[in-house]
């Protein structure tokens, strides 16, 4: 299974390196975000830094539909999906090798929103260890989620359309946790974030459980 989802994950690397999607449209659509909400929120900036976690997540999120969107989308591309299917590999290799991918991209595509927030906002990240267990425990959450809601809807024609309206309440208790855990960390109390980095690690291991069973059987109905 590890050695399955190290291929698929490499694969999903190096098809993305080559074509820069996410450097090239995924990224400077992430910022582009945050500079509308700075605009949307300029005149009273104590609003703007009170919002600063929440704002960031949802870019955050926006970026995660779009890498996942990504993902299903190269699997889909003359008949990949079913070459993948008979191939051999094992099924939850596969799910962990591009929830792998996924949540790379996002990690990325994180700290550079971070920066984003850091200097549109002018928010100061009290807690880093905060900060960097949310994004990573979330990331994590998202990827998982998104990778199996992805392999859902990759069968459908309205797929681009659909995966939104799949994946938006599941990844809900996922951004409200991190953005909770986020705003403890700006105002520098790290107690307050760790019930919510427990929230996130049992939501994180919930949906890499359940896609490590059930993506072979979504795979298969896709």
């Amino acid at each position: 299974m590890w050695r399955d989802a190290a291929l698929v994950a490499g694969k999903d690397l190096r098809i993305e390196a080559r074509s820069r999607v996410a450097t090239n449209q995924v990224a400077p659509f992430a910022l582009l975000v945050l500079v509308l909400f700075a605009f949307a929120l300029d005149p009273n900036r104590a609003v703007l830094k009170q919002a600063a976690a929440g704002l960031y997540w949802v870019a955050v999120l926006f970026c995660s539909l779009l890498a996942v969107q990504r993902s299903s989308a190269v699997e889909s591309a003359e008949g990949a999906r079913d070459q993948l299917r008979l191939s051999g590999l094992d099924p939850a290799g596969v799910f962990l090798g591009k929830a792998a991918a996924v949540a790379a991209q996002l990690l990325v595509l994180e700290l550079l929103l971070g920066a984003g927030v850091v200097i549109l906002y002018d928010v100061r990240l009290a807690s880093l260890w905060l900060v960097t267990a949310t994004c990573l425990l979330a990331t994590v959450g998202l990827a998982a989620a998104g990778t199996l809601y992805g392999s859902l809807a990759a069968g459908l024609k309205v797929r681009e359309t659909l995966l939104p309206l799949l994946l938006l309440p599941v990844a809900a208790p996922v951004l409200l946790s991190a953005t909770e855990a986020w705003q403890a960390a700006i105002a520098g109390h790290p107690g307050d974030g760790t019930q919510w980095l427990r929230i996130l690690g049992v939501f994180a291991v919930i949906y890499v459980a359940f896609g490590v069973v059930m993506y072979g059987s979504l795979l298969e109905e896709a």
